[in-house]
């Protein structure tokens, strides 16, 4: 969007294309339009603009653009309380003489989208929750030919392939605001729906997404769904195996299983400093082989491959190693800085909505870190065009 289409809407009336901000003291208020403008109820296939530093009658607010400013608007993008990410851009603008950020927010390709497990739209001038009867709208925009490979549907899988009574135990309390979820009549196949684990009705047809997460066979439809774990005997991968297993499931059973067999692999040895103090150091930090072996499961192809995501313990070190080279934005020279970009969006989402990501571009920093206060080495990376591997070494 040029300057002078913005400086066109900036003179408008608040709209459903359009609000205004005099600060970003209340970001909540930003994130909740700026998922209100991704969802593009009305269907305008325009981007929405956020203009920070006007008030409500499109007069300058005087508001200092700074780096931290336009940096704190910027990571609402990524930070995981919008899902699936909305695609915005900021910028600094100077317009008829008022310093302002201009937040642009294209529609989003796979609504609804949510702020906190809530889904706003623009209805005019004013933000509103959707009912259900939008949120269905906003599910039959999406267009499948632009979906990603999570969001596509599996043709050869029914209603009965998905275990309803786990998505509304185990999935929906966590990724719906109790009090909508209280207010929530919808038939299980539109509650499906909305979570994008089925098409629209009245097709109704499971998504590979749907399949990950709540289906009862998941393996079935994507054979590559699970991981490999050899513990071995040494530190060749043709030494002795002491155990091996095949974890598969729903998405949910892959990550608590595997929690556990990391946890109950993991030795500690105890350094008695005095008579009285008693030191207890692992082998390996459970937090940083968390998120590396989280991050694999979420960021692996699950197109066009049957192999699954692999966890070789060796004596001396752990390899962990996924189908899938660096996706989108993401490349060598940004990889583990920050730098974010999703092969599968929406299993992201899933994995975000239930706890195992608490933030969006952290998991390698956070594993650095981690792995660095237990005394190991830092973790290596092997980037490939077909698979990405990381190598954590133990203590010294």
């Amino acid at each position: 969007m040029d300057d002078h289409a913005l400086e066109s809407l900036l003179r408008d009336l608040e709209s459903d294309r359009v609000e205004r901000k005099a600060s970003d003291a209340d970001r909540n208020k930003i994130r909740q339009a700026v998922c209100a403008f991704a969802n593009d109820l009305p269907d305008h296939q325009a981007p929405g603009v956020i203009f920070i530093g006007v008030k409500d009658d499109g007069s300058c607010a005087n508001l200092p653009i700074t780096d931290e400013l336009l940096l704190r608007l910027t990571d609402m993008r990524s930070d995981g309380n919008i899902l699936p990410l909305p695609f915005l851009k900021v910028s600094k603008k100077n317009i008829n003489g008022c310093e302002l950020v201009a937040v642009v927010v294209e529609p989003s390709q796979a609504p609804p989208v949510r702020f906190n497990g809530r889904t706003w739209i623009r209805v005019g001038p004013r933000r509103a929750t959707a009912t259900p009867e939008e949120e269905r709208r906003l599910n039959e925009k999406r267009r499948a030919s632009d979906l990603p490979f999570d969001l596509c549907p599996l043709p050869s899988a029914t209603m009965a392939d998905l275990n309803g009574d786990f998505f509304r135990q185990s999935y929906l309390p966590f990724s719906i605001a109790p009090e909508i979820l209280d207010e929530n009549h919808r038939s299980l196949s539109q509650q499906l729906a909305s979570a994008r684990f089925t098409t629209p009705e009245p097709e109704s047809t499971p998504t590979v997404l749907g399949i990950l997460v709540v289906g009862r066979s998941p393996k079935t439809f994507v054979p590559g769904h699970y991981v490999q774990f050899l513990r071995i005997d040494g530190t060749e991968l043709g030494d002795p195996i002491r155990d091996q297993k095949e974890i598969s499931g729903s998405l949910l059973d892959i990550l608590r299983i595997l929690d556990e067999t990391l946890q109950i692999n993991i030795s500690i040895a105890t350094d008695l400093t005095s008579e009285t103090l008693e030191i207890q150091q692992p082998d390996y930090p459970i937090a940083a082989l968390q998120q590396l072996v989280r991050n694999a499961v979420m960021h692996r192809s699950y197109e066009q491959t049957n192999a699954p995501t692999k966890v070789y313990w060796f004596r001396d070190r752990i390899e962990i190693s996924n189908p899938g080279g660096l996706f989108g934005q993401v490349t060598p020279n940004n990889f583990g800085q920050g730098a974010t970009d999703y092969r599968n969006p929406h299993l992201a989402e899933v994995m975000k909505t239930l706890g195992y990501v608490q933030r969006f571009g952290v998991g390698i920093p956070t594993a650095k870190r981690s792995l660095i206060q237990n005394g190991n080495p830092p973790p290596e990376f092997l980037l490939d065009a077909a698979f990405t591997t990381v190598i954590i070494r133990g203590r010294p």
